[in-house]
């Protein structure tokens, strides 16, 4: 469990990285990696407690990291500009 854990957060880091580079998002990095962690370590858990997810834990991170980053659109809320 502990290196499923491990693994998901560091797909979630990079798929905040990549979302950052490539223009997907303009949090900023630290921003969205730690958007993309944070959704990783919450589909992670509800796959523990419920058991609801894609199979494997690495497209499970990938999903729930994209999902994150879409759903969380930080860089629309900076004073409305």
């Amino acid at each position: 469990m502990f290196p499923t854990l491990i693994g998901t957060v560091v797909i979630a880091g990079l798929v905040g990285y990549v979302g950052e580079k490539t223009g997907f998002t303009r949090n900023g990095y630290l921003p969205s990696i730690i958007i993309c962690i944070g959704g990783a370590f919450l589909f992670y858990f509800v796959r523990l407690m419920f058991g609801i997810g894609f199979g494997s834990p690495g497209l499970n991170a990938i999903a729930s990291s994209v999902g994150a980053l879409i759903i969380v659109p930080t860089h629309w809320r900076r004073g409305g500009r």
